[in-house]
């Protein structure tokens, strides 16, 4: 098992975004922080996920489609478009997902790859926001549509319904 982090908007989107992946075993969801200037706590995710199922690469691609990667922000917000890494043999992986993005799209994208630093856990009450009543407005408008990309865009790391 492996273990890399996740930030961009929300929390419950990035959590409900990996716990529907095939190959991810746990999606812890919370705040994480990094090195200054990016030691602020930021909204994210940690996915353990199995790297002969789903790789780094293909994580970090559903990742950048599935949030605002080429908006730019704050390294000091709430909502911090990164990349956290737990080694340096994963930057290659993150720093080509990033590369191979922006030449599609044709715009920069502000992603970090960040080395991991630390984690606190959401409240109770948020945990699984998406699988605990998906039927939620937020849930249904927000969510939804990036399952939904998901599903079309790749299928076969999508786990069924």
């Amino acid at each position: 098992m492996a273990q890399v982090g996740f930030g961009g908007g929300c929390h419950w989107c990035t959590e409900g975004v990996f716990q529907a992946l095939r190959g991810v075993t746990q999606v812890h969801q919370g705040f994480l922080q990094s090195a200054a200037p990016a030691d602020t706590w930021a909204e994210g995710v940690i996915v353990t996920f199995e790297p002969s199922v789903i790789g780094l690469e293909t994580l970090s691609e559903v990742h950048l489609r599935t949030h605002s990667a080429t908006r730019a922000r704050s390294v000091q917000n709430k909502y911090r478009s990164a990349i956290y890494i737990f080694d340096e043999i994963q930057r290659a992986e993150a720093d080509e997902a990033i590369r191979g993005y922006a030449a599609e799209t044709g715009k920069p994208v502000h992603t970090l790859v960040l080395p991991f630093a630390g984690f606190k856990a959401s409240d109770e009450r948020y945990q699984n926001y998406y699988r605990t009543d998906p039927n939620r407005p937020f849930c249904r408008r927000y969510i939804d549509p990036k399952l939904d990309f998901i599903r079309e865009h790749f299928s076969e790391n999508a786990l069924e319904r």
